[in-house]
């Protein structure tokens, strides 16, 4: 029974284009999606999946995002290079966006904030049509040689790689 090994959960993470990268070391905190009309202008989006940092070890591994102070008692994190949105930073501490997470699927919202600015068709998205990407056979032949120049769900030692003529 000794000989156990406690493990600390760590997490990676970063931007779309690679110049900002994040290790968290430790648990999350609260994981919740907001629909304040701050949180829909920040991501350009319908809502904001954010994940709190509480008492784990947030570190910048490669770059740092810039800030802009969205009010009085907090700002907003983003790649100055590539727009993706990072954080939420307020007096009681740090929030991530979990799809800035190397891994997001394993980082589930268990709350909504700011319902009373939530948009009236959220609700019904999941009961739209689906279909995957190839399937659009309009797109087809333009999606067939998509190169990502997107930084993979992983560190790197160096990003943008080299790219060859």
């Amino acid at each position: 029974m000794g000989g156990e090994k406690v493990t600390t959960p760590f997490y990676t993470g970063g931007c779309q284009c690679g110049a900002v990268r994040f290790h968290v070391e430790g648990a999350l905190g609260d994981a919740s999606v907001c629909h304040c009309r701050m949180c829909q202008k920040a991501s350009g989006n319908f809502y904001l999946p954010l994940v709190s940092v509480r008492q784990a070890k947030l570190t910048w591994t490669r770059g740092e995002p810039k800030r802009f102070q969205s009010s009085n008692h907090g700002c907003r994190g983003f790649c100055a290079d590539c727009g993706t949105p990072l954080t939420y930073e307020a007096p009681d501490g740090v929030a991530l966006t979990i799809a800035a997470f190397d891994d997001p699927a394993e980082i589930a919202p268990r709350i909504q904030w700011g319902v009373e600015a939530k948009l009236p068709y959220v609700d019904a998205i999941c009961d739209l049509p689906g279909e995957e990407t190839m399937a659009d056979q309009e797109a087809a032949s333009f999606l067939a040689d998509l190169v990502s120049y997107q930084h993979p769900d992983h560190d790197t030692d160096a990003w943008p790689p080299e790219r060859k003529p």
